[in-house]
């Protein structure tokens, strides 16, 4: 697992990758439903969800933008991690 250092703290490569890729291109700003489906199958990828893979998570939802519908999934679905 690579990962990345944000003002001195360790997120995961892999989503900060996915969230990027999602919200960059054409036509591309905000993330939607289907994209925070992918981003939760990444980081539940392996026996469950490790700390580094839930606050990147928390950086990527305080970081990117959503959609009004994307940002309640994201909401319900890390609320029951």
């Amino acid at each position: 697992m690579a990962y990345v250092s944000i003002d001195g703290e360790q997120y995961e490569k892999e989503l900060l990758e996915l969230a990027k890729h999602h919200t960059t291109g054409r036509g591309e700003s905000n993330l939607a439903k289907d994209e925070v489906e992918d981003l939760f199958k990444s980081a539940q990828d392996g026996p469950g969800v490790t700390d580094t893979e839930r606050k990147t998570l928390e950086y990527i939802r305080a970081n990117f933008p959503f959609t009004d519908a994307a940002a309640q999934l994201f909401d319900s679905k890390f609320a029951a991690l």
